[in-house]
């Protein structure tokens, strides 16, 4: 009964955010209460939302503070010759611009923690795919995805719990899955070609004020000639823009919507269904224009820069190092940077009411997720779904329980927490591998497959933070996403088998 609940209660949650029927928040809170009072577990509802929101607080303290911090780095200016070194790259080609969403992505990932990843990420490229009018769940997809394949790094988590559970050395775990990671990662990279050229095609190739466009030929022109005056309108919307195509005449203004699906780029153009590009809301201080990093805003503290990268990259290393817990970490990095680059208390507070948006969204949502786990978890839906699953692997897949473990990691870590499959689960599978001869260590390095998945799940709070400062909605992400993340996941197992890892 608790296995059907369980998984009928995922279901719903899932269908009704996608559908855009229930926001995010109320899904993570009223679903979980009305399925833990069908499991007749109601009165207990109070202890179970307690003990899951006692686990996440931590997490919840630690983006709140994180985003403030990396708020005042971006408003202090710290950031902009990143923005400036991606803009003269992409140079305003949409292929580029979603490659390096990617590169920039993975790379930041190094510091092992997916909210500091996703916001430098998004505050980078954010401004640019609203100036491109490019699809923002390209880049929310294309960031998590990257993310998630890194997220397997030692110090990232998920190999640390897999070593712990199993006892055994996260080095053995992780560095002979180096080859089939590298596979998964440049796997992303193609993905996001392939997605940028599909941008490409919807919004055509644009170049920026004051940049050089290649001159067309005749043959061309007189082709664009007989097009007729349909162009007209779209060309006077987009006039304001600043943009202009290739050939010098205003780009087309982005369509209105938020929705995209798994074509996201094909222009009607190209004779390929097109996606609507999300016209989220310009951004505080944006203005309703291409200024998300204003270079002469009145924040920025040119004098402090070096301050500030140089408390950036300690902070960093302190968390990597864990010298201390990352909430703890955040909270003073916030705090002494709010007093270095604003001495004035009325300053202060105006840069903490700016961000207040951001922080109060993704709190909320870290802690109505609390509810969501504590009632998986307090229930035992967790428990029955994983043994259920678990019992369901037949007798003659014993021998093949490390690929068993890989396609089971899939969907076990969207639907569970890290922690939950890693010490409910794992252990669980390398028993039954063991029975067969099967290495811990095989196992441990098939768990780690579906982490480019879980990356986007309604469980993992850092995608809050993704999805909130890129202001697209829960489910259209998810619907997005899912299908390359899940795909992702199968190429870095498939590499682990070809070479012999897993």
């Amino acid at each position: 009964m608790l296995t059907f609940l369980g998984f009928a209660m995922i279901a719903t949650f899932l269908v009704l955010i996608m559908m855009k029927k229930m926001s995010p928040i109320a899904a993570l809170v009223l679903i979980p209460a009305l399925f833990c009072v069908f499991a007749g577990k109601g009165a207990h509802l109070g202890d179970y939302v307690i003990d899951g929101v006692g686990k996440l607080a931590p997490t919840a303290a630690m983006l709140m503070f994180a985003i403030v911090y990396f708020g005042v780095m971006i408003d202090v200016g710290l950031f902009d010759p990143i923005v400036r070194g991606i803009l003269r790259f992409c140079k305003a080609d949409p292929m580029r611009v979603v490659v390096g969403t990617a590169v920039l992505a993975a790379i930041v990932s190094l510091d092992g923690d997916g909210s500091t990843t996703f916001m430098i990420t998004v505050s980078a490229m954010y401004p640019l795919y609203k100036r491109l009018g490019l699809s923002l769940v390209v880049m929310t997809g294309v960031a998590a995805t990257a993310n998630g394949v890194m997220n397997t790094l030692p110090w990232g988590g998920p190999t640390a719990r897999a070593a712990t559970a199993l006892k055994l050395d996260a080095a053995d775990i992780f560095v002979p899955m180096i080859p089939a990671l590298a596979a998964g990662l440049l796997f992303v990279f193609i993905l996001a070609y392939v997605l940028g050229v599909k941008e490409r095609r919807r919004v055509g190739l644009l170049v920026l004020p004051g940049e050089a466009a290649e001159p067309k030929s005749q043959q061309e022109q007189e082709q664009e000639q007989e097009q007729g005056q349909g162009q007209e309108s779209a060309a006077l919307v987009a006039a304001g823009s600043g943009l202009r195509t290739t050939d010098g005449t205003p780009a087309p203004a982005p369509a209105a919507g938020s929705g995209s699906d798994s074509d996201a780029g094909a222009g009607a153009g190209a004779g390929a269904e097109s996606v609507e590009v999300p016209a989220s809301p310009a951004a505080p201080g944006e203005g309703g224009g291409f200024q998300g990093l204003d270079p002469n805003r009145a924040t920025l503290r040119p004098r402090l820069y070096w301050f500030n990268a140089g408390l950036t990259v300690a902070l960093l290393s302190a968390m990597i190092m864990e010298l201390l817990p990352i909430p703890v970490l955040f909270l003073l990095g916030a705090a002494l940077a709010l007093t270095v680059n604003f001495p004035h208390v009325p300053d202060q507070k105006a840069r903490i009411a700016a961000h207040a948006d951001n922080v109060l969204n993704v709190a909320g949502m870290v802690f109505a997720a609390a509810v969501f786990t504590g009632v998986l978890t307090g229930t035992g839906m967790v428990k029955h779904m994983a043994d259920w699953l678990v019992g369901a692997i037949p007798e003659g897949m014993g021998p093949h329980m490390a690929l068993v473990t890989g396609v089971l990691s899939l969907p076990l870590t969207y639907f569970m927490s890290n922690d939950g499959f890693y010490f409910g689960v794992l252990p669980v599978l390398a028993e039954a591998g063991a029975a067969h001869g099967v290495s811990p260590l095989e196992i441990a390095r098939a768990s780690l497959v579906g982490q480019a998945l879980h990356m986007s799940s309604p469980l993992v709070p850092a995608v809050y933070v993704l999805v909130g400062m890129a202001k697209v909605e829960f489910g259209d992400h998810t619907r997005f996403t899912v299908k390359w993340a899940a795909l992702t996941s199968l190429v870095v197992l498939a590499a682990g088998m070809l070479f012999g890892i897993i």
